[in-house]
């Protein structure tokens, strides 16, 4: 018998997703932490945005967190990688959003 340790994290009483160590699992959540905050600042955009285009945003955003710090302090878009690191996370969300329904960003 093989015995498995699993780190889930999980938000408002739902899985989010599972990482074979604690320190990926604390990311994961350290991200997720960022992403609602951002969420509720872009809430306060004069830009309306659809609540799902406002998570999307908002996660992108936190994914991107170190792209974005570089932004802010150098005003420079950062040199990226040849191959960038998608998060296995929004690799998922991608795919779970090719059958959404795009709808327009409607301004205030």
């Amino acid at each position: 018998m093989t015995v498995e340790i699993k780190y889930v994290v999980v938000r408002e009483g739902e899985e989010k997703m599972s990482f074979a160590n604690k320190k990926d699992a604390d990311a994961y959540d350290k991200m997720l932490d960022l992403a609602e905050v951002l969420g509720d600042w872009l809430q306060e955009s004069p830009l309306k945005l659809e609540d799902e285009q406002n998570d999307a945003l908002a996660m992108w955003l936190a994914e991107q967190r170190d792209a974005l710090s570089t932004i802010i302090k150098t005003g420079k878009l950062p040199e990226s990688a040849p191959a960038e690191k998608v998060p296995a996370a929004r690799k998922k969300a991608a795919a779970d959003e090719e059958t959404a329904e795009v709808k327009p960003i409607k301004a205030a």
